[in-house]
């Protein structure tokens, strides 16, 4: 009986039933500290704070000015697609240059992203979990939201932008393309790139894979009415929007990574010219499906399959920008971070990256949500550092304000699920600020890592081979909560439970306590 109980209780954790309209109610496990209703608790270590502030400081006093930010997010790579996380040239794609980052910054083996592209995407620029935005998944042709979620909504380029930053994203954006939802609409100064995924440029040309599409001029002319574009897109904001070039070829869509990249590292020489520091997010294109080797790269990985050498692509390009970087004379000066957006996408496999774990995108295991981590910062952080403690890519949010000076920004009217990761990265030997990470899929409370466990209230099953996302069923867990150890159980095949576990009811009350902030501040609904 005992044991029904606490599955209830998970149950209504996830639903946000019965719980009080607010609560503190930190379980024994916590060590956690809440310095606000509407921020997710943190742990603190003053003295790794002081000595990241004074770094901070001694280079701005150097320096000048405030460090620029630069974020290289890669479109469902997978955790074991870097050399550096497992993979590279042992799976048939070399990545010298991720490699080099990671050996030379610090390597987070246990950084999380959202279950999929949009999530991720919009919860790196606000600071918050997408069921509180309603940017619970990607906008898709024939969409019809009820509202604009980035009405209401405050992004990190708007808050640097009022910090005195220059803010430019380049490549994917696939939050929204509609007038006020463009990225130079929500606070970048300007946007150079697509709106959509790779797939969604390239099905309308690509007649191998989608024949009844491409050979169908009626179903064609249906696809334009949704408002799928097909364009490299260059905006400003408050001012004008063109259409730099349409993808009208696979061998167009083939080259547009190497669009993105020229215009990155030519915008890096003319920012680093000017008097304000910069915040450059670019967002790689590659590797999600479908891919097509540019000419430059076609059979230039071991593997020779298009995904592959799309993977050596684009670990060129990182090389290319942190190479611009530093001609520009700014490396010393510049916060770098690479990740992906979530993990690999199975089911287009073998079109598709390699996880050591299970799941795949779209999914709650570890398959589908950890990602590789590299925090590179030339003479800031320290390099062969290596650390499995969490990182939650929301953190950039909060990070990335401090380090703009413009902590104070950050809204205390919402809830802020990111946490400040400044001390975790600048101080030689820093811990983790970061004690929980909750995971989502669409408008479910899938699951939460603590520590080295985590807890599963709901799971997804895959009914067939490689379709993860296509052929899934989302499930209550029964009885009892799943609970796993990820030191002795990184797979998540075989949950410890209560039998091996002292903490199963401590790790619902911390779902229960999330929970609560649900009550204070309602999920936004967005039709999606």
């Amino acid at each position: 009986m005992r044991m029904k109980a606490l599955a209830a209780l998970a149950l209504q954790a996830a639903v946000f039933a019965a719980v009080p309209s607010f609560c503190f109610a930190q379980s024994v496990l916590s060590k956690a500290v809440r310095t606000s209703e509407s921020m997710e608790p943190a742990l603190v270590f003053p003295d790794q704070l002081k000595e990241a502030q004074k770094k901070l400081d001694d280079l701005q006093a150097k320096t000048g000015r405030k460090p620029n930010i630069v974020w290289l997010i890669v479109d469902d790579m997978g955790y074991g697609d870097p050399g550096a996380f497992g993979g590279g040239e042992a799976i048939g794609a070399a990545t010298p240059n991720m490699d080099r980052l990671a050996l030379e910054g610090l390597k987070l083996t246990s950084t999380y992203s959202q279950t999929t592209c949009t999530p991720t995407r919009s919860a790196i620029l606000t600071g918050r979990l997408p069921v509180r935005t309603g940017l619970t998944r990607p906008i898709l042709a024939g969409d019809n939201i009820t509202k604009n979620p980035w009405a209401d909504e405050i992004s990190l380029p708007a808050l640097l932008g009022q910090s005195g930053y220059a803010t430019v994203l380049s490549g994917k954006w696939h939050v929204g393309e509609d007038v006020g939802m463009r990225p130079h609409d929500i606070g970048f100064d300007e946007f150079y790139g697509f709106y959509e995924a790779e797939k969604e440029v390239s099905q309308s040309v690509d007649k191998r894979r989608y024949p009844d599409l491409v050979l169908n001029p009626e179903r064609l002319a249906m696809l334009a009415k949704t408002g799928s574009s097909n364009q490299l897109i260059h905006g400003f904001k408050g001012g004008e929007t063109t259409a730099v070039e349409t993808i009208d070829s696979l061998e167009k869509m083939a080259e547009g990574d190497r669009l993105l990249k020229e215009f990155s590292v030519k915008k890096i020489a003319d920012l680093a010219k000017g008097d304000k520091p910069f915040f450059l997010e670019h967002c790689f294109m590659k590797v999600h499906a479908d891919n097509f080797a540019s000419k430059e790269f076609e059979g230039k990985s071991s593997s020779k399959f298009p995904y592959k050498d799309d993977v050596v692509e684009v670990d060129a390009y990182i090389g290319q920008i942190v190479d611009a970087l530093d001609k520009a004379g700014v490396l010393d000066n510049t916060f770098i971070f690479v990740t992906s957006d979530n993990g690999p996408q199975m089911d287009s496999w073998p079109d598709s990256g390699y996880t050591p774990f299970r799941g795949a995108k779209a999914s709650a295991w570890e398959g589908g949500i950890r990602v590789p981590g590299i925090a590179y910062w030339r003479g800031m952080i320290k390099p062969g550092r290596q650390s499995d403690q969490l990182f939650d890519l929301m953190d950039l949010f909060n990070t990335s304000l401090h380090l703009a000076g413009a902590a104070g920004k950050i809204p205390t009217d919402r809830y802020i699920d990111g946490i400040d990761q400044t001390s975790f990265l600048v101080a030689d030997n820093g811990l983790s600020n970061r004690e929980k990470v909750y995971v989502w899929s669409g408008k479910d409370l899938m699951a939460m890592r603590m520590y080295e466990l985590k807890i599963h209230v709901k799971v997804v099953e895959t009914k067939a081979q490689w379709l993860d996302i296509d052929m899934t069923t989302v499930s209550d867990v029964g009885l009892a909560p799943w609970l796993f150890n990820l030191y002795i159980d990184p797979k998540e095949q075989y949950p410890v439970g209560h039998r091996m576990s002292a903490f199963l009811a401590s790790m619902l009350a911390e779902l229960k306590e999330h929970a609560a902030t649900f009550k204070k501040y309602p999920p936004k609904d967005i039709g999606l």
